[in-house]
């Protein structure tokens, strides 16, 4: 029965990881390129039940174990094993705003910040006071070259992560950038924007507003070239992968998980109560 207790006791503690990681989900289902958190479990050894005799002793006859057989398991709890992000696609919705850019596909856009190189889904940017495209938390987006200096209205995104911008804001006198004509005019590369992915992406590190710290586990981010780089789509933002319908299921399934484990422990507890006041009236 006392062990009952413990087993009951890991099973809330357990649920009650995976309520923090369900309710954390659905508290951020409208913040921009969020990705869900799951949660893993892994169960505790568990152990052989097996019949004894009449005075409990368990005897191996000579050349046989049949004397006491097997006759079932007995869980001795269970443990959080993982914390873990998933990282699938969310749905892109279009904002028509130039400074909101989306990837479509695997890849994290780089953000330089006091605590070094971050990475981010959410592609919700806008222009610094000093003219440099930044998240809303004021770090400033990296290009492959360094930061991106640009103009209001006056900067195009393509497919690719190219940026471009119009050659009369170009600072190029010796004419030694490439430059496109196409619906704006004459246009100017101003750099590609630094895009990366990871070995093991499932194991970065979540640092809040959005971003992401790479991890001995993670491996250091890879900056991604030709058709491994996702498709960038100006205009557009991408939403959190989480599913409220689904979330608030899991979220019942929880409370009711917790509530039978809870149901454990007082059974136990008034068993044991049990036990002993019958064994107290003949003490």
């Amino acid at each position: 029965m006392i062990r009952g207790w413990y087993t009951g006791a890991s099973g809330m503690r357990a649920q009650q990881w995976r309520l923090d990681a369900v309710a954390n989900n659905l508290a951020n289902a409208d913040v921009t390129a969020y990705k869900k958190d799951v949660t893993l479990h892994k169960a505790f050894p568990e152990l052989l039940m097996r019949r004894m005799s009449d005075d409990g002793v368990y005897r191996h006859p000579f050349g046989s174990g049949d004397e006491a057989p097997v006759i079932g398991k007995l869980g001795t709890g269970v443990e959080v094993n993982e914390l873990f992000t998933i990282f699938e696609q969310g749905a892109l919705k279009e904002t028509q705003s130039d400074f909101d850019v989306a990837l479509d596909g695997k890849g994290f856009f780089a953000v330089a910040t006091p605590w070094g190189e971050r990475y981010t889904r959410n592609g919700s940017f806008l222009l610094g006071k000093e003219g440099y495209l930044e998240t809303k938390e004021g770090y400033p987006v990296l290009g492959e070259n360094g930061p991106l200096r640009v103009q209001a209205n006056n900067f195009q995104v393509d497919k690719d992560g190219r940026v471009w911008i119009n050659a009369e804001y170009a600072d190029d006198p010796a004419g030694m950038v490439s430059r496109e004509n196409n619906a704006w005019g004459e246009t100017v590369l101003l750099d590609t924007l630094k895009i990366v992915d990871f070995d093991l992406d499932r194991y970065l590190q979540k640092q809040g507003s959005s971003l992401y710290r790479a991890t001995d586990t993670s491996g250091e981010g890879q900056v991604l070239e030709g058709e491994a780089r996702p498709r960038v789509i100006q205009g557009f933002i991408e939403a959190a992968n989480v599913d409220p319908v689904v979330e608030m299921v899991q979220m019942i399934e929880v409370n009711r998980a917790y509530e039978a484990n809870q149901k454990v422990i007082q059974t136990g507890d008034a068993m044991l109560g049990v036990l002993l006041n019958q064994v107290s009236r003949f003490a």
